[in-house]
């Protein structure tokens, strides 16, 4: 026999462990009311359009069959139902329910929250893909992955914000915005508001990606989930990424990033009539050229200018993946500075017998420097360089940091200094 959905959440609710509620879950698998209903509560991007909904308070009525709830679920979530048409028939179905079914299921799936402790994930590790996960693309360090910034890239600032993801629904017409994971944020009204008043100049769904900013990164977080007194009229969003809401939901885009790019300037005419609304400049360079090293620099000197977090390399030609992903990069801004090798000092612990750091001083950017460098090397130039070091003294070497610092008298240092390459010397030449 069949568990009532209610009992089922009950006993999820009552045990803490998550081997139980596996266990429950899993007893339970082909409960078909079940999953139908965790997918409807668990998928954020199945929205019904209603803030609050009442508790079911007595007495009970004969009760409310499955399909007639998924008639309702349906009519919200197509927006076929709003206002006070909405809340009546939602009355009308709470009077129509058990006590136990509508407070324990039917009005947890409404307010989109089970109060049992389990997510997406738990129950796709029951029964796999059984409610769509909520992810976005990602970008991976490109600190850790300097091999990879070769060839054709598209460059952007990366700025100081909140990543926002904007959900324009052609068929609810419904404009939804939402965290990198997933939760619903309400208070960028102005910004989803002004899209929805042109939402049929979009031919079908998409998902907007982007971040919000405002005068102040710590102004803006106060107001990101503040429940009274919102005050983020002056917030805009930046656009980098667009793809059809139905590839988002697949995990993966048919266009690479250069075609998402172009395509998301083609609806600039649409954003403008929003306003508070940009799209964020974008360059494509060729790092296998002499040109476009010289671009990257200038790039990044502008974003140190202008103060932006950092930027951003993606692969002109790859696809969104709705995962962190390598054909993203971030990359904090950094300097560049020649210095003279001045002395060589051996490492310690897995680096004794071979190079620990290269002492460098001299003047660059307008100060007098002086600074270790102890990264930046692989181990055989560690080797090579230990072998050669009684003529490394007196070297130009390049120096990649995050930024020069002042010391406490008044010297200067480099922040994070790593070792790029000795200058005048040809590539792979030993020295």
């Amino acid at each position: 026999m069949v568990k009532p959905c209610y009992q089922i959440i009950s006993e999820l609710e009552a045990d803490n462990s998550r081997l139980a509620k596996e266990a429950i879950i899993q007893e339970n698998a082909d409960n078909v009311e079940l999953f139908e209903g965790f997918k409807m509560a668990l998928d954020n991007l199945y929205t019904f359009g209603v803030k609050k909904v009442p508790s079911h308070a007595g007495p009970d009525g004969q009760g409310l069959p499955w399909v007639a709830f998924k008639e309702l679920a349906h009519l919200l979530y197509t927006r076929q139902l709003t206002g006070h048409d909405a809340r009546d028939a939602i009355e009308l179905a709470l009077s129509a329910s058990t006590q136990n079914e509508w407070n324990n299921w039917y009005r947890r799936i409404l307010i989109k929250d089970l109060r049992c402790g389990v997510s997406e994930k738990t129950i796709n590790k029951v029964k796999k893909n059984s409610v769509p996960v909520f992810e976005c693309m990602l970008a991976h360090d490109g600190a850790n992955h300097e091999k990879k910034i070769i060839g054709k890239k598209l460059l952007e600032p990366k700025l100081d914000g909140v990543r926002v993801l904007t959900v324009i629904n052609a068929e609810n017409k419904t404009v939804i915005q939402f965290t990198r994971n997933g939760k619903i944020l309400e208070n960028f009204s102005h910004i989803t508001q002004a899209i929805e008043q042109h939402i049929d100049l979009f031919e079908r769904s998409y998902i907007l990606d982007g971040e919000m900013i405002s005068s102040s990164f710590q102004d803006l977080m106060k107001q990101v989930h503040r429940k009274e007194n919102v005050q983020a009229q002056d917030a805009r969003l930046m656009l980098f990424d667009i793809l059809p809401l139905s590839e988002f939901k697949s995990g993966s885009s048919v266009m690479g990033q250069r075609r998402r790019s172009h395509m998301l300037k083609t609806f600039k005419h649409i954003f403008d009539k929003c306003g508070n609304i940009d799209i964020i400049d974008q360059i494509e360079i060729d790092l296998d050229t002499y040109v476009g090293e010289l671009e990257f620099k200038e790039f990044n000197k502008t974003a140190i200018e202008q103060g932006y977090e950092g930027i951003m390399i993606k692969d002109p030609n790859a696809v969104y993946e709705c995962k962190r992903s390598h054909n993203w990069l971030k990359q904090k801004p950094f300097i560049e500075v020649s210095l003279e090798v001045t002395n060589v000092e051996e490492g310690t612990g897995r680096n004794v017998g071979r190079l620990g750091a290269l002492v460098c001083s001299g003047s660059d950017l307008g100060k007098e420097i002086t600074v270790n460098v102890g990264s930046g090397f692989s181990d055989d130039q560690r080797n090579e360089f230990w072998i050669d070091r009684v003529n490394l003294p007196g070297q130009i070497v390049e120096i990649r940091a995050d930024a020069v610092t002042m010391n406490q008298d008044g010297t200067y240092s480099l922040r994070f200094p790593r070792f790029l390459r000795f200058r005048g010397f040809k590539a792979g030449e030993k020295i």
